[in-house]
């Protein structure tokens, strides 16, 4: 499902504006961003829980070349589902 398709789709669930859907979502990911970028995490009872994890530095391969490179670390978003979603999504 694409952005527009999950706009479309809370249109018709609740019957508000395309504007004001489209507005809702543009705002949902932008807190999520942001509190991720915070280093807080965000948990959704029943849905899930969104999370910042560290990767460590490790060295790779080139595809190409197959010569190794060192590969940085960095930060990561997770995404867990919680056991209503999981629940749902296994029938």
């Amino acid at each position: 499902m694409t952005k527009a398709e999950l706009i479309n789709a809370l249109v018709e669930d609740t019957k508000l504006s395309k504007k004001d859907c489209e507005s809702f979502l543009n705002s949902f990911i932008a807190q999520v961003t942001n509190s991720l970028k915070a280093g807080n995490d965000i948990s959704l009872v029943g849905f899930g829980s969104f999370t910042i994890k560290d990767r460590l530095a490790r060295t790779g391969r080139n595809p190409r070349t197959g010569d190794p490179i060192q590969i940085a670390a960095c930060k990561v978003a997770g995404f867990k589902a919680g056991k209503a979603l999981k629940e749902a999504v296994n029938g």
